[in-house]
């Protein structure tokens, strides 16, 4: 009895031994790759010149709005009620048109910045994949884990890193 179950575990395990040894996986930084990739590169660079753009935008118009603030506080003392309640509600509305501004120009995921997000680096992005799937079909792998993503990797054995392969085959074509 004892030996039937050692020999079924035994064939069990070697059954298990033989399906893992058939399956070939690799992984990939895709940060890497963004970082390296000169047309991820420039989209980028274009991205962080347009957030750069708005923000200073959004600074001139808070200290436009904060400079407001410190005139009307100087003079709130000798205005009569209905002037008040005018230069009130222009502050007000400078406030609520600089967070218009924000929310138009920054939201998740209907802003401005996003939306060109989208234009610039889905292009490039299904063009990576595309490398990426090039070399696991060379390289033979079933699997390609992404280091950078959501997925949880906590080994990678280098050997198995496609990362360069991926950069290559990029940059050749």
């Amino acid at each position: 009895m004892k030996t039937s179950h050692i020999l079924i575990l035994l064939t069990l395990f070697v059954s298990l031994t033989f399906a893992q040894s058939s399956q070939k996986i690799g992984w990939v930084n895709s940060g890497t790759i963004l970082q390296q990739y000169p047309p991820a590169i420039k989209a980028q660079s274009d991205l962080d010149a347009l957030t750069a753009k708005w923000t200073k935008s959004i600074d001139s118009m808070t200290t436009a709005l904060q400079s407001s603030y410190a005139q009307a506080q100087k003079q709130f003392a000798n205005m009569t009620p209905d002037k008040q309640r005018e230069v009130q509600q222009k502050l007000v509305q400078q406030e609520q048109y600089i967070a218009q501004f924000k929310q138009q120009k920054f939201a998740q995921p209907n802003g401005e910045l996003f939306i060109k997000q989208e234009q610039l680096l889905k292009p490039i992005k299904d063009k990576i994949l595309k490398a990426i799937d090039a070399v696991r079909k060379k390289e033979g792998m079933n699997f390609v884990f992404d280091k950078t993503g959501d997925v949880l990797l906590l080994f990678a054995d280098p050997k198995y890193d496609i990362t360069n392969a991926v950069l290559d085959k990029l940059k050749r074509g």
